[in-house]
């Protein structure tokens, strides 16, 4: 690859980029919630909720203020108490755990696959193998993380949680659009939580959440939730709920870029096989490994068979990640490790007695990942200007 002349300031994401092809609908679409003067639980809200279950297949949806909100109220829903067991990775956002945490229950991890950087069905299974019996009368609930926006392996983590009774909530806040085995991310367990944070592949502007279901009745009860445990009438409630609901200008911005997603994936998935040609033109790949080493100081992300892959990150495994980052970085490229440090090694979590060497394949990762930028305005030029950037360092 012949490398660059000129220096290419490139982010790690580039929201403007996209604002400035939507502006007018989206200048439109607020200006009808504003004439509208319905903020809250309005028209916009309702359109967005089935229009996005239609869009993941499934029978209902309900909206929040956040997708850490959805994995709350979905664990609410689900009656979990103090005490209580919920398993999921440790390797994720601080809001998968966080969740647990804040119901008075316990997160008991279970470690990721090297490749896919989801949860491992071999550690699930072992690990409920050998779970006492006092034990998994608490555990109530699975949370398997589609990290990155890729699925993780969902037909053997369900057929365990059905043995053990566990109910499957799908962490899908990156992962809006992915497939497994033919179906959408969000309809294969109990209830699935998306973020609409901005950087998300569909992104508000601000806050906002929403949960997936084909269960009428936790439908029912998550709008209860969602509304102060609200039952039928203002200000008489059935349940000790919270005030979590997606606002009616987010929900038009939604309901705008919605239309967008599917061409903004494809675009994603243009620039992620960008990518991978380039690293491998420069000769920075290591072939056939999972972790990088000397001579091949890159792994790229692995596409797992029976899944799409909606990068919502494109994340390598880098070798001397750290300075890789900061050299980048004074090159004019942003990137981001997701995520620095597990879960089980939190300070926050320090009474759950996690210790160094628990899951050894996610604390490799947190020293090996590296998000390059991504995002479907990405240009050619901006890609090699990042490849060529990783190749002068470790040409060094």
């Amino acid at each position: 690859m012949k490398p660059l002349t000129k220096v290419v300031v490139v982010p790690q994401v580039d929201l403007k980029a996209q604002y400035a092809t939507l502006r007018e609908e989206i200048q439109a679409a607020l200006a009808r919630v504003c004439a509208s003067q319905r903020f809250i639980l309005g028209p916009e809200g309702t359109a967005l909720e089935q229009e996005l279950a239609a869009y993941c297949g499934v029978q209902q949806a309900v909206g929040c203020a956040s997708g850490s909100d959805a994995l709350l109220l979905s664990l609410m829903a689900l009656g979990l108490q103090p005490g209580d067991e919920v398993i999921t990775v440790p390797f994720t956002f601080f809001a998968t755990a966080g969740a647990v945490a804040r119901l008075g229950a316990r997160a008991q991890f279970v470690d990721i696959e090297p490749g896919t950087f989801n949860l491992d069905p071999e550690s699930l299974r072992h690990y409920l193998r050998e779970l006492p019996a006092d034990r998994c009368t608490r555990t109530r609930a699975l949370i398997p993380v589609h990290l990155y926006g890729q699925a993780a392996d969902l037909q053997p983590i369900q057929k365990l949680a059905a043995e053990f009774n566990l109910g499957v909530i799908e962490d899908a806040a990156q992962a809006l659009g992915a497939d497994y085995a033919g179906h959408r991310v969000g309809s294969l367990g109990r209830a699935g939580c998306f973020s609409f944070y901005p950087t998300k592949n569909l992104g508000g502007y601000g806050d906002g959440g929403l949960l997936t279901t084909s269960d009428a009745a936790l439908a029912e009860k998550l709008r209860s939730l969602r509304a102060h445990g609200i039952a039928g009438r203002k200000y008489y409630h059935a349940l000790v709920g919270m005030n979590s609901r997606l606002d009616e200008l987010q929900a038009a911005v939604l309901r705008v870029k919605l239309r967008y997603l599917d061409a903004w994936t494809r675009a994603r998935q243009e620039r992620a096989a960008r990518y991978d040609e380039l690293l491998r033109q420069a000769g920075l790949v290591a072939k056939e490994k999972m972790y990088p080493d000397a001579q091949q100081p890159v792994v790229l992300p692995v596409r797992a068979t029976n899944r799409t892959h909606v990068f919502n990150q494109y994340v390598i495994r880098a070798r001397d990640r750290d300075r890789l980052k900061t050299f980048l970085g004074t090159e004019g490229i942003g990137t981001e490790v997701y995520y620095p440090l597990a879960l089980h090694l939190q300070e926050c979590f320090a009474e759950w007695g996690g210790r160094a060497g628990d899951f050894p394949e996610s604390e490799r990762a947190t020293c090996e990942v590296l998000a390059l930028p991504m995002y479907p305005e990405l240009t050619d030029e901006q890609q090699r200007s990042v490849v060529d950037a990783i190749a002068r360092f470790y040409s060094r």
